[in-house]
């Protein structure tokens, strides 16, 4: 178990701004990702070191942004101003997973624009919904080329903070919790609204935070 990924929601109008703004403040080229059609969303991603990446991700006028679950959390972080959304731990076997949480994981894919279909297979979108600071998992088709692999760069996540319970997550991630939070920093603030509050960014240039 191991951290694949941030994901900063937007509205679909403010999507290029916000991809061309962190961009600028990271100091890196953020790549076209393309579309989720199961999830009525789009998203731009940026490849950190590490096996990790970013992804800026917008609603779609598209009726599985209002039914699916992954399409209505993205909704309804942007409708709320945008921000950061949630953070994804990649794992070898969902089954262990789906034994904890009692359900079974659901799939999902993007087509790039280069016409290129990546798979994956996701569980927890659904307790996101009721507690923001909860990461989900993802388990990727072990033919799909991972989306730090499309260029990455000397960036890295070193901290993300967050606010809610820490003994929620901690029993979340089970014996994984340990493992994730010695490779990222995992510290706990007070904010009115839980979840992501910050993420911290190491970068050739210095210490970045977005919040």
């Amino acid at each position: 178990m191991k951290l694949d990924h941030v994901s900063y929601a937007v509205l679909n109008n403010e999507l290029a701004e916000t991809v061309q703004r962190l961009g600028a403040e990271l100091g890196a080229s953020f790549i076209d990702g393309g579309k989720h059609p199961r999830f009525g969303t789009r998203n731009f991603i940026l490849p950190l070191s590490g096996g990790a990446y970013i992804e800026v991700i917008a609603p779609l006028d598209h009726p599985a942004a209002e039914s699916v679950p992954f399409g209505q959390a993205v909704r309804k972080r942007a409708e709320a101003g945008g921000g950061w959304m949630s953070w994804a731990l990649k794992v070898d076997d969902l089954k262990p997973v789906e034994a904890r949480v009692g359900r079974e994981a659901g799939d999902g894919h993007r087509v790039r624009p280069d016409g290129v279909d990546i798979r994956w297979s996701q569980l927890g979108v659904i307790d996101l919904l009721d507690d923001p600071q909860l990461p989900f998992f993802i388990k990727w088709n072990s033919d799909a080329e991972h989306p730090s692999t499309s260029g990455a760069n000397e960036i890295s996540i070193s901290t993300i903070s967050l606010s809610g319970n820490k003994s929620a997550v901690e029993t979340w991630l089970a014996d994984g919790f340990q493992k994730v939070s010695q490779a990222v920093d995992l510290v706990w603030v007070d904010d009115e609204v839980d979840g992501i509050t910050a993420v911290t960014f190491t970068t050739p240039n210095g210490t970045v935070v977005i919040d």
